[in-house]
Formats: structure tokens, C-alpha cells, sequence
């Protein structure tokens, strides 16, 4: 699809503000000081202080200035306009340098000439993507020989379920774009916006095959049985911070996570 770019746009726009306000982003404890990460990611950056950071797809920022809280020099990258005017705020108000850039991620090479120690990319990204070839390169392309890429991402298998989770409605595989108009946002169910997107699934084999193609080489790769995100409908709480679909208990895959290093040159 030709114009998904400006389809997912003006999705992502609309979306900027009820997030803003939304407790899913908790922004005034964000400003005080909490951070937007996880331990699922946390465990695989370790001690990033110092290192240069390129954040894929970040949104209105948070987990870029959560990085450069941690001592890291950060880039974070997004499609929409909005957002990135908003992380711009952001930053100013938690008082770090974090940077940023407003584009689609395939074109990043026309406006960043930088090499850096990590990408990261994280939680609901790559599904905004037809080609994770062209992805894959991206990564490879921005990253030091011997830098690392950390992904921490929704399980495809999730997005083969209908949004109640009753039925199987969509094909694991990357059969063909999604095309579909959503009320609401998965940070405010009852938030009045109603937006068209476009997206498309990406299994596990597609995104590990597209690193290895473009010279990265896995070292660590793990699924979980939970989510830290209540992003779905009807989920529960087990554990602080850790939420299931209850008719799936610990029996599904909702988030997978991995590492891969970029080989150095022969």
C-alpha cells in the first residue's frame, strides 16, 4: 500500500494526545522520575552508560529519555510529527539531551549519519512495517561493528486472535496488509478517536531470517507468558506489573524478546 505511511501517520497523531493523559503513560510520575522500562528489556541492555543509543519507533519518547536516564547518549525515531514534538517537551521538562527525529524508519539514512553501540526497539514497532528486510538493513546499517540490537516485542501469536481473544481471525504469517479503522486507542479504550491503520503481521522465522540476512548473529532469544503492558482487552493482573489473558492463563506466548550482534567486517 502506497500511502500507509500517511495512514499510519495521522493514526499515531491522533493518538499523541489521550496518551499524553492517559495513566497507561503515566506522565507526571515519568517527569518525577519513574522510568518507562521493563525488566524484560533492562536484563538484556545491562550497563549502557556511556554507549550510543538509536531508538526505533519511540514514540513521545519515554523509553529514549528512560535510556538517557541511564546514562546513555540517545537518538529515538518516529514516524509521527506529533509525537516527536512532544518528546522534544518531554526531555526538556526530565532535563536530559536526549535527541530526536520525525521519520519513517526506511528513510532514516537521509537524515542521521551516525554509527551507534545499540538499536533498541520495543513493544508494538515492527507490525507498522510491510518489509522487515528493509528493516533488518536499517538496523545492521546504523549499528558500530560488534554493536548490539535489542528487540523486545509482542508475540506474533497474539495477532492471529480476534480482540476478544475468542476466535483465530488473522494469518500468523505476512500474508497481505491489515487494513482496518479502530475506535479508541490500547491506552484508553474510551478515548473518542477513531482511527483507520495499516499494519502487518511478521513471524518469528521472518524476523530472525531478515537479522541473520543482514549480518547480525543472535545471542539471545526468549519468549514470556506475560505482558507488561495491559494493552489487550480483558487481560488480569497475576503478578504486579504482569498481566495474562485469563482464558490462555501461562498457555500463550505474549511477548518475545532477543539480542543479536552485528558481525565485524572479514
Amino acid at each position: 500500500m502506497e500511502n500507509y505511511l500517511e495512514i499510519n501517520r495521522k493514526s499515531w497523531n491522533a493518538k499523541v494526545e489521550p496518551h499524553l493523559k492517559s495513566d497507561f503513560y503515566f506522565v507526571d510520575e515519568f517527569v518525577n522520575g519513574r522510568t518507562s522500562l521493563n525488566t524484560i528489556e533492562l536484563d538484556l541492555l545491562g550497563d549502557i552508560h556511556n554507549k550510543k543509543i538509536l531508538h526505533l519507533q519511540c514514540h513521545f519518547g519515554q523509553d529514549s529519555i528512560s535510556l538517557s536516564r541511564m546514562g546513555a547518549k540517545v537518538t529515538g525515531v518516529d514516524l509521527s510529527d506529533k509525537a516527536i514534538e512532544e518528546a522534544k517537551n518531554l526531555a526538556e521538562k526530565c532535563g536530559t539531551d536526549t535527541q530526536f527525529v520525525c521519520c519513517d524508519i526506511y528513510s532514516l539514512p537521509d537524515f542521521l549519519n551516525e554509527k551507534f553501540d545499540i538499536v533498541f526497539t520495543s513493544y508494538g514497532t515492527i507490525g507498522w512495517l510491510p518489509d522487515l528486510e528493509k528493516w533488518a538493513y536499517i538496523i545492521s546499517y546504523f549499528l558500530k561493528e560488534n554493536g548490539k540490537f535489542i528487540m523486545a516485542e509482542f508475540h506474533p501469536a497474539v495477532w492471529m486472535f480476534d480482540d476478544d481473544f475468542t476466535k483465530i481471525s488473522y494469518n500468523y504469517f505476512n500474508e497481505k496488509p491489515i487494513v482496518e479503522t479502530y475506535e479508541g486507542t490500547y491506552a484508553d479504550q474510551s478515548a473518542e478517536i477513531k482511527q483507520e491503520y495499516v499494519m502487518w503481521n511478521h513471524s518469528l522465522a521472518e524476523v530472525l531470517q531478515n537479522l541473520m540476512k543482514n549480518n547480525m548473529d543472535l545471542q539471545n532469544f526468549n519468549e514470556y507468558d506475560w505482558s507488561p503492558y495491559p494493552c489487550f482487552r480483558h487481560v488480569e493482573e497475576f503478578e504486579k506489573g504482569k498481566w495474562r489473558i485469563p482464558q490462555f492463563g501461562n498457555k500463550m506466548p505474549l511477548v518475545y524478546a532477543l539480542k543479536a550482534q552485528k558481525k565485524p567486517s572479514l
